[in-house]
Order: C-alpha cells, then structure tokens, then sequence
C-alpha cells in the first residue's frame, strides 16, 4: 500500500524565480520577474494556491514590492515613488494591487521588509481583507510585536534562516512559524503543532526535499519553482483525472 502524503500549502517564492545554476541564478526565456503581477499569475497558472511576496516603502510612504532595499543603486526607503520609477523605466507594483487582482483566489504571505509602516500595512488589508488566506510575515520580531498590538486579529508569522534566531519563535504572538527549510526537523513541525502553529518553510527547490517535509507534516512550502511544486503535489482532481486518462 502508497502512503498517502498530504498536500501542504503550495507557495511561489516571489512568485517565480531562476533557479540557481553553477552558483549564478539563470532566468528561462518565459519566466516573469520576481515580485510583479506576472510573477504572481505564473504561479497560480501552474497549480499553486498562492505567493510569497516582499513590502517596502519608500520615503513619501507608497508601498511597492521589492525584496532588496536598493532598486538599481537607488535606497527604496529614501527616494520617493515617482523618481523610483523613472529610474527602472517601469511600475512597480502596490501592495494594494495585489489585494485587488488577487485577494480574492490566492493565499498570500505578506513579508513586511521594514519596521515603522505597520499602519499602512494593515491599513490596507482593512479595506482589502484576502478572502482565501494569508499571514503578514517578517524577520523582525519589532514588525510582528507591533502588528499584533494594532490588530491583534492578524495573522502572523516569524521569517528565520539561523538557529540563533529560530529560538524565539515559541515566544512570539505568531500563528506561523517560516523557518528555512534545513532548520525543520520532524521534532519541530510535532511541536510547533502542539502549541497550535503551522510551519511554512522556504525555499524548497528538489522534489525530494519537498515530500521528505511534507512527510513530516509541515503545512506549507515555499519554493522558487511553482511548477515543480505543484507537479509534485497534484490536487486531487487532477490527480483523479489523469489516473482515469491512464487507465
């Protein structure tokens, strides 16, 4: 008898990614950039329930999705919208924006990148509330602590990738927990469950890293190739479908 794995949430990191290459990262003719609605629509297209995706803000506050703090040697923080986008000659895209397109049929991980625009973050996922999941996310436990004093109906979740900082999850006012996947071990998804919190870990690029931690029981995976993932865990009626077409 096939042991049946469960199939956790399925994530793109940023939406899509290049996948690293001889140490660089290489980026496939039909591949959109990272953190754009293209992005975003590659992944959902290729059977992810959601996205991953970076917040920033720049100097006169507007919000844009950017995971470095520089955009083409320009600081994001302290150079206002209009002159950020003049200088990479494109839009970049709101958070607001993807609360419109997408608020409605994707799960979304919201990592904040900042400290001091927690207001205007949930600000905007007031008047814009996704109907299909999310967590705000960060590394910051400051970003997190703040958040849950504004709102405490927020769902959190604690972003790490050292076993320093992976200490402090079990005391954080967090639903999730985000750790880099070489950190989960079986022992810590079994705990995290006890104390009522789901484990999402990133970023999960060969298939056998995703079944070994969907074995354990982590509840979703965070991967820069959308359509491995979800090749890899099929949804149930397509799963059923292509058996029937086999046989």
């Amino acid at each position: 008898m096939t042991l049946q794995i469960p199939r956790p949430l399925l994530l793109g990191h940023r939406g899509v990614r290049p996948l690293p290459f001889l140490g660089l990262r290489w980026r496939k003719p039909d591949l959109p950039p990272e953190n754009t609605i293209a992005a975003f629509d590659y992944a959902l297209a290729h059977g992810c329930d959601g996205f991953e995706f970076d917040l920033r803000y720049t100097r006169d506050r507007r919000s844009v999705l950017q995971h470095d703090p520089k955009v083409k040697g320009q600081e994001v923080a302290m150079t206002d919208h209009g002159p950020l986008e003049r200088r990479i000659g494109y839009r970049l895209p709101a958070l607001d924006d993807v609360l419109a397109r997408f608020g409605a049929n994707a799960w979304l991980d919201i990592e904040v990148k900042i400290a001091g625009e927690e207001e205007a973050v949930i600000a905007a996922l007031q008047a814009r509330r996704p109907q299909r999941g999310f967590v705000v996310s960060s590394f910051l436990p400051v970003v997190l602590l703040r958040l849950r004093e504004i709102d405490p109906s927020l769902p959190l979740g604690y972003i790490c990738d050292h076993e320093d900082d992976a200490l402090l999850w079990s005391g954080l006012p967090i639903q999730f927990f985000v750790p880099y996947y070489p950190l989960v071990s079986e022992l810590l998804v079994e705990e995290a469950h006890r104390r009522k919190i789901q484990i999402i870990t990133w970023t999960v690029n060969r298939r056998e890293d995703m079944l070994r931690l969907a074995s354990w029981g982590v509840d979703g995976l965070i991967s820069d190739d959308p359509r491995l993932l979800a090749q890899t865990f099929p949804r149930e009626e397509s799963a059923a479908a292509s058996a029937a077409a086999a046989g």
